[in-house]
């Protein structure tokens, strides 16, 4: 049972911000002042446990004491841009392909060139809002010791629950000393055991840093609840197993030690927890994401309660400018004009970076210039004009004419050389054999007939048809035909399947009789024709065109990736310019509405919580562990995985892969597909060797319009030189 208390944590907070500010800036001292609460006081109330930890999961959530603004835990910081959620979106996105801004706040723009130097804000501001985080998670633990709960005469039921509640702290400052490791690599090491006061902290290897965090997480897993257990928005096993499956995914670019078969051992556990894909993406990222089965552990947001000018507030209003509708499309009052994306993402879907919509495989061309002889069919189905009357056309130029046309019932006709009636042939015996101004040739049943006539022998043959598809790419294979539905607005025999990678040919009234290849691979069909390739499983639009002399054929793909969430009305595919945010196609991938339509609680700060982590990024690891060598797990569940995501995707087996197409290179791309702007993008281009020197660019990469690399000192973020300054005992990253 998942018990999604949503409101909640969200109210916990509340609680303790009406305590008092000063919770957390001077614990251990008892006030002159009467009315300010310190831990001397505070815990006196036994539900300032559960208060304060709720403060700490708040702290990932909002920047103050009062969102969204005033009252700031850290001074000194803007409280927006300094929000956790917030400051690490600019450094996973703003640094990559898959994210650019278009405000010129202070060093900003330093982001996306990768020239960032260690005196820039937005780097202090979010190395700031880490060290807060981990020092009230300290604070909580000091505060938790049996010697403080011994003093304090806490009584059993309360001292099991502290224990679980320890837990979630020390969870949370694992997730906070992660993303110091991930992001700034040797930093500044603090943990309860450290008396409070003045002192400078001692400065932490990658290596060691790695074994605190892992050692943390494996000692707190069995003490947190199973997973979806929890109240939403609070940690159980499935976090814990996701940040240590994170942890020794990435092991190697921290400390130069693979670790792919324990990234395998959790992303097992996580696949085996009970959590489902949603059945649709587009619910992960709404008002009322909380009721995902997918998301393993949530930043919970509140439009009432939550209030920032951070976290998802931030992610949807920055993403909405130009000609988007920030109320229907967003359910909030009004956009900011700032964030947009590269073509270097658009492209990863080939549907919209073409403007093709699905794409033509084949395209039918206008065939109506071509010189063969003709003849012409006149009746009273064209009201006897010769000059409305279909042609028949002579291909080899030897006297034989074809064509197919589409008689209604109780047609009759001629046969003219010309578009007159000088010279026209009927049938005076209705027996097959054309004579000199003969009587009308009948047909009383309605369809699409094939006409031959031969000039030479003076007869004809006139079949009536049905078309189909046949071939290995088709539901039945070379044993059956699939109908096709003829269309007389297109005067066109159509059909919308699903199609394999294979081969397929036209064919009539489910015989080889009368047949469609294509020689050339040129969208023009002959009689017994060459199969025609279908390059991968897709739904497929596909016209077969017999009215006019040449036959042709247009073969155009229907399934789409639906996770390409781009905003393109009004929008340059290309940026000219980042601070114009016209310059690069809009993400629309969150929004403030709910699964309904309806907007969530205000439209003014969203209800919209971020999924940290999901399941769909844990398959996709899960597979990338595979190829990276890990054991514990194998190929053929990894395609199965990845095949789950690609289907909903697209809706059908469409974006089905296999062996030779689940490479390295493709689940880059695929993470990208998938995950795009959930703050994942700078690590897994770090990961894969892309994000500063490496051949992949991306437009405006190292401040330049094309793109360029820059020197691997940026794969880490430098330490502030603010806290250089303050603390003798740290050293600078290699390269600043």
């Amino acid at each position: 049972m998942n018990f999604k208390s949503y409101r909640t944590l969200l109210l916990l907070f509340i609680g303790i911000s009406i305590t008092g500010t000063s919770c957390f800036k001077d614990l251990d001292t008892v006030p002159i002042d009467p009315d300010q609460i310190t831990a001397a006081t505070v815990y006196d109330d036994p539900t300032s446990y559960r208060k304060v930890l709720a403060k700490l999961y708040a702290g990932l959530a909002v920047s103050g004491q009062r969102g969204p603004d005033g009252q700031a835990d850290i001074e000194g910081i803007d409280e927006g841009f300094g929000q956790y959620l917030r400051a690490l979106w600019y450094h996973q996105e703003l640094t990559t392909d898959e994210a650019v801004i278009a405000w010129n706040d202070q060093t900003i723009h330093d982001f996306h060139e990768q020239d960032w130097t260690a005196s820039d804000v937005f780097i202090f501001a979010f190395y700031s809002r880490i060290f807060y985080q981990i020092s009230i998670c300290n604070e909580f633990l000091r505060e938790t010791t049996e010697e403080k709960l011994n003093g304090r005469e806490t009584d059993d039921a309360l001292r099991t629950e502290v224990q679980g509640y320890r837990a979630e702290a020390r969870f949370l400052r694992a997730l906070s000393y992660y993303h110091a490791l991930d992001n700034f690599r040797n930093v500044p090491f603090v943990t309860e055991a450290d008396d409070v006061g003045a002192f400078f902290p001692e400065q932490i290897s990658a290596a060691d840093l790695f074994a605190f965090i892992e050692t943390e997480l494996t000692e707190v897993e069995t003490q947190l609840p199973a997973p979806q257990q929890n109240e939403y928005g609070r940690a159980d096993q499935g976090a814990a197993w996701m940040l240590l499956a994170k942890l020794y995914l990435n092991k190697e670019v921290y400390i130069g030690e693979a670790a792919n078969t324990e990234c395998l051992e959790y992303c097992n556990r996580l696949i085996n927890a009970g959590y489902m894909l949603d059945a649709d993406q587009k619910d992960l990222f709404g008002a009322d994401n909380h009721e995902s089965s997918e998301i393993i552990f949530s930043i919970p947001f509140d439009g009432n309660f939550t209030r920032t000018w951070g976290g998802t507030t931030f992610i949807v209003r920055a993403g909405i400018g130009g000609s988007m509708n920030a109320v229907a499309d967003f359910g909030v009052e009004s956009g900011w004009g700032g964030t947009r994306t590269t073509s270097a993402l658009v492209n990863k879907f080939p549907a919209v970076a073409s403007g093709q919509g699905g794409g033509f495989i084949v395209q039918a061309f206008d065939n109506d210039d071509t010189n063969y002889p003709e003849i012409y069919v006149p009746g009273n189905y064209v009201g006897w004009n010769p000059n409305n009357a279909p042609a028949l056309a002579s291909r080899d130029s030897n006297g034989v004419y074809q064509g197919y046309i589409n008689f209604p019932s109780d047609t009759e006709f001629k046969i003219t050389p010309e578009r007159s009636f000088n010279g026209n042939f009927g049938d005076d015996g209705a027996d097959g054999t054309l004579d000199d101004n003969g009587d009308n040739i009948l047909v009383t049943e309605a369809g699409f007939y094939r006409l031959e006539v031969d000039l030479n022998a003076l007869t004809y043959d006139l079949a009536k048809t049905t078309w189909g598809i046949i071939g290995s790419a088709t539901a039945e294979g070379w044993d059956a035909d699939t109908d096709m539905t003829y269309d007389e607005v297109e005067n066109a025999w159509t059909i919308e399947t699903f199609l394999s990678a294979g081969e397929m040919k036209f064919r009539a009234n489910d015989e080889w009789t009368f047949n469609l290849g294509d020689d050339m691979g040129n969208s023009t069909l002959e009689q017994d024709g060459a199969n025609i390739v279908i390059p991968a499983n897709s739904n497929y639009r596909i016209k077969l065109f017999l009215a006019k002399p040449e036959f042709t054929y247009s073969i155009e793909t229907t399934s789409t990736d639906m996770r390409a969430t781009f905003h393109t009305d009004g929008q340059n595919l290309e940026i000219e310019d980042i601070s114009q945010f016209t310059d690069g196609y809009g993400v629309i991938k969150f929004n403030n509405l709910t699964k309904s339509g309806s907007s969530g609680s205000s439209q003014v700060h969203v209800d919209t919580d971020f999924p940290m982590f999901r399941l769909a990024d844990a398959y996709l690891m899960y597979a990338e562990a595979v190829l990276r060598g890990g054991t514990g797990g194998d190929l053929t569940t990894a395609i199965d995985l990845v095949n789950q995501i690609r289907f909903r995707a697209y809706g059908d087996p469409a974006g089905q892969v296999d062996a030779n197409s689940l490479t390295l290179d493709f689940l880059l791309d695929e993470r990208a597909r998938e995950l795009h702007w959930e703050a994942h993008r700078r690590q897994d281009l770090v990961r894969f060797g892309q994000f500063s020197d490496g051949n992949y660019l991306w437009p405006w990469k190292g401040g330049v319009a094309e793109g360029r690399t820059v020197p691997s000192t940026f794969d880490v973020f430098p330490i502030p030189s603010a806290d250089l300054s303050a603390n003798p005992n740290l050293k600078q990253n290699d390269g600043y």
